[in-house]
């Protein structure tokens, strides 16, 4: 038997999960078929609900991944444009880092090591390498 490989949908024509969930619930790893936004998560913090308030179109932040025990979500487009990515540490919700991304691609956050980070790259593996 040949098992069929089932492909994510791009991000922007995923349905919107409404669903409830805890922080605990949280899927591990990038969440391919549906978008589940800030709303639906019971303990999200005010600061998450409002990531996106400043950004073009006020967008709603969406759950991306788990990187170690850092919970990711952005607001605004994967694409180079005006995002903002928010990561809070799965068991205390006030330690938080936002990285802002820009149109030109540059991008402008703190990470958990204190270190200044203009690129989105570089900020993943500072929330990789501390706990």
């Amino acid at each position: 038997m040949v098992k069929r490989q089932v492909r994510g949908v791009p991000y922007d024509q995923r349905p919107t999960d409404e669903t409830p969930i805890h922080t605990a619930d949280l899927p591990p790893t990038p969440v391919r078929d549906r978008n589940i936004p800030a709303t639906a998560w019971v303990e999200a913090p005010d600061s998450l609900l409002s990531l996106g308030d400043d950004l073009p179109d006020e967008p709603a932040a969406q759950y991306k991944r788990r990187i170690g025990p850092w919970i990711l979500w952005r607001a605004g487009p994967a694409t180079k444009a005006d995002a903002r990515y928010w990561a809070a540490h799965a068991d205390d919700l006030s330690r938080t880092f936002v990285i802002t991304m820009n149109p030109d691609g540059s991008a402008d956050g703190v990470g958990p090591s204190g270190r200044r980070h203009d690129r989105f790259r570089s900020w993943k593996e500072d929330l990789r390498d501390h706990d």
